[in-house]
This record gives structure tokens, C-alpha cells and sequence, in this order.
């Protein structure tokens, strides 16, 4: 497996390196909010020893409904995620949906993250490639929920042919049978790692039910909260070189995907648990 680094952060994916934590939130709802939760997660992440890498969208572009809320949009969401980079000293993860928004992002984003529905968009991929190395960071690239583990060999290939060099984490969260409902095969964590990428899990997204929200009558997406915790301790244990991770501080308010989020006030406990099956593993 290549090990990966975000060398300005000294933060390295994969093999026996510390379990990275992509965490924070959803999707940009205000920038007291985003302070709120990078510095409750920056202070545990550090009393625990854990590297740590700020999450949050700017644009939440693949909704059920027209009506559902999808962020601050590009340039204000890149202008909160930057504020908090700075505020707090913490490396950025976020995702994009378009080719022409891969070097504004690369220029805020450390980790860019591909969206699972867009894993095979070519032209984007190798946007955001492109862009990624040439601003110094790392793709995180979700599997789609239609491909095995193995079909990620053509998306590893695709991107080193581009730029010529391994910068690719790969992340599972989860397959779709249909019926509103996602399946993680823990056997997959490796399969994924055997192609020579580190990988992490996407606990939040891997506990959706895709367009069963009782609460708008199937207009948004459900979720098992409950299941969060339990999804990443399975990938830990199996091997995940890093967890991702969404919370707020009120998730039954929160703006997106609100039941597969987790309480801020849990987190300590929850890492806590991760990092001490991380050793033993």
C-alpha cells in the first residue's frame, strides 16, 4: 500500500500510521457554527493524538429534492472553510461537483474529495487531480455505491496516468441493493487496500436510507444514527487507515442528512474508543 502524506500538516494515510480523522460537518450552515465544531473537534483530536483534517461542503449538489437545502454555495463556502483553516491551523477536506470549480477548491481544499456518483466522471477526476498536485494536496475519492471494491483499480489507474504520481485515497461508504438501503462489506477495506491506495470509511454516508425520510414523506434522505459508531469501529478493525465523520451539535436540527449525524458531545468518546482498537489492531 502507498502511504500517502499531507506533508505541510505532517499527516500521513496508510500502513501503520496513526488513524487520520476527517470530521466536522456536513454542510456549511454559518461560519459560528463551523468555528463551533472545528474547535470542540480540534481539542479532542489533539488531547487524543489523532491527526485531525476539517470537513464541511460548500454545496451539498446531489439533493432528493429541489427544495432541500445545499449550502453557502462556492465562493462564500470556500471563504468560511478558508477562515476556519486559518482561525484554527486545521487542513481542509471538501468536495466538488464540476470541473471549473477544481482549482478554486484545490487552493482552500487540502484533502478534495469526489463524490461517490461522480467516482467515474473522467474529466472531473483528472480536473481535480490536476489541480490537487499542483496546490500540494490529496484526492479523497468516495467508491460509488454501485461499484465493488475492485472496480476502483480503473479510478486509481485513470488518476496516476493524469499526473503521474499515487495521490489517491480511496473511501468506502457502502453499497446500494435498492430498497433504501446502503451494505458495508468490511472485506472490502482490504480489497481496496490490495490496489495499492489507503482507505477510510464514511460512516455517516454508509448509514443513509436514500429517499426514505418519513419526516418529508421520501423528499430527503433517512439514516440510523445509531449505526454510525458501530460502522467505524467494524472499519477500524478491519483496517481503515482514517474515519469520516459528521456531527452538530444538534442533529435533529441540522440543515442536511441530519439522521445520519452524530452529536458533538459524543465525539470524544467515540475517538477515544476508535484510536484504542486502532492499537490493538
Amino acid at each position: 500500500m502507498a502511504v500517502l502524506t499531507l506533508d505541510k500538516w505532517n499527516i500521513a494515510f496508510g500502513e501503520d500510521n496513526p488513524l487520520v480523522i476527517i470530521a466536522g460537518l456536513n454542510v456549511l450552515e454559518d461560519l459560528d457554527l463551523a468555528r463551533r465544531v472545528a474547535e470542540h473537534l480540534k481539542a479532542v483530536t489533539t488531547e487524543l493524538g489523532l491527526p485531525y483534517v476539517f470537513k464541511a461542503s460548500f454545496d451539498k449538489a446531489n439533493r432528493s429534492s429541489i427544495h432541500s437545502y445545499r449550502g453557502p454555495g462556492l465562493e462564500k463556502g470556500l471563504e468560511m472553510l478558508a477562515a476556519i483553516k486559518a482561525e484554527f491551523n486545521l487542513p481542509i477536506a471538501t468536495d466538488l461537483h464540476e470541473i471549473d470549480q477544481a482549482e478554486p477548491v484545490a487552493a482552500v481544499a487540502d484533502l478534495v474529495q469526489i463524490p461517490a456518483f461522480l467516482c467515474r466522471q473522467t474529466d472531473l477526476v483528472i480536473a481535480a487531480a490536476r489541480a490537487t498536485q499542483a496546490a500540494g494536496g490529496l484526492l479523497h475519492v468516495k467508491k460509488g455505491q454501485f461499484l465493488a471494491p475492485w472496480d476502483c483499480r480503473n479510478i486509481l489507474d485513470k488518476i496516476k496516468e493524469a499526473v503521474g504520481q499515487d495521490m489517491t485515497i480511496l473511501c468506502e461508504r457502502g453499497n446500494s441493493f435498492g430498497y433504501n438501503n446502503l451494505v458495508v462489506d468490511m472485506l472490502g477495506i482490504e480489497e481496496m487496500q490490495n490496489l495499492g491506495a489507503p482507505v477510510t470509511i464514511d460512516a455517516t454516508h454508509a448509514v443513509q436510507l436514500p429517499g426514505a425520510n418519513p419526516k418529508s414523506n421520501g423528499a430527503s434522505t433517512g439514516g440510523r444514527r445509531s449505526g454510525v459508531p458501530i460502522l467505524a469501529k467494524a472499519a477500524v478493525a478491519a483496517g481503515a487507515d482514517g474515519v469520516f465523520l459528521e456531527f452538530h451539535p444538534d442533529p435533529d436540527k441540522a440543515l442536511c442528512d441530519g439522521p445520519s449525524c452524530l452529536p458533538l458531545d459524543g465525539a470524544a468518546d467515540l475517538l477515544k474508543t476508535l484510536k484504542a482498537i486502532r492499537a490493538v489492531r
